[in-house]
C-alpha cells in the first residue's frame, strides 16, 4: 500500500473503532492474521481475532479507542493510542466495578498487501488493572 492508501486504511479503522464494528475490525485482518495483547496473549486467525473484539466490548461496552498520527515506515505501522472506558463485565475473574479508566499504548502492526498480517498491542496494562481496582499500588516517595 501506499502512504496515503495506508493513512486511509487507519482513517477507516478509526471508525470502526468508534463503531465498536466487530466485523469491520475483523475484516481489515489478514485470515491468518495474529494479535499478540497482555489481555488476551497470542491469537491467531479470524475466529479467534474475532473473540478478542467481542470480549473487549462485552466487558467494557463504552471503549473508546482514540488513535493518533499513524507512523508509517513501508508495511511496518505504529499508531499511539488513547483508550477510556468503565469496566462492566467481568475481567480476569473480577466482576464489573463500574469504575472508568484511561490507558495510553501503541498499537504496531505489520502489513501484507491491505490487510493485517500481526498486530501487537502494547499499553500500560498494570495501571490498567491498578485503576479498576485488581491491584493495588502505593504511592511513590
Amino acid at each position: 500500500m501506499t502512504r496515503d492508501e495506508t493513512l486511509a486504511f487507519f482513517a477507516r479503522r478509526q471508525e470502526a473503532w468508534r463503531r465498536r464494528d466487530v466485523a469491520a475490525l475483523v475484516a481489515d485482518h489478514a485470515p491468518h492474521g495474529r494479535v499478540v495483547s497482555p489481555m488476551f496473549t497470542t491469537v491467531v486467525g479470524h475466529d479467534q481475532i474475532r473473540l478478542t473484539y467481542e470480549s473487549l466490548f462485552q466487558v467494557f461496552p463504552d471503549w473508546d479507542l482514540v488513535g493518533e498520527t499513524v507512523l508509517v515506515d513501508g508495511a511496518r505501522i505504529a499508531q499511539p493510542f488513547v483508550a477510556r472506558a468503565t469496566h462492566a463485565g467481568e475481567f480476569m475473574g473480577f466482576p464489573g466495578t463500574g469504575r472508568r479508566f484511561q490507558i495510553q499504548g501503541v498499537l504496531l502492526f505489520e502489513m501484507e498487501g491491505a490487510v493485517i498480517a500481526v498486530e501487537r498491542r502494547i499499553y500500560d496494562f498494570t495501571g490498567l488493572l491498578i485503576q479498576l481496582g485488581v491491584l493495588k499500588s502505593k504511592p511513590g516517595r
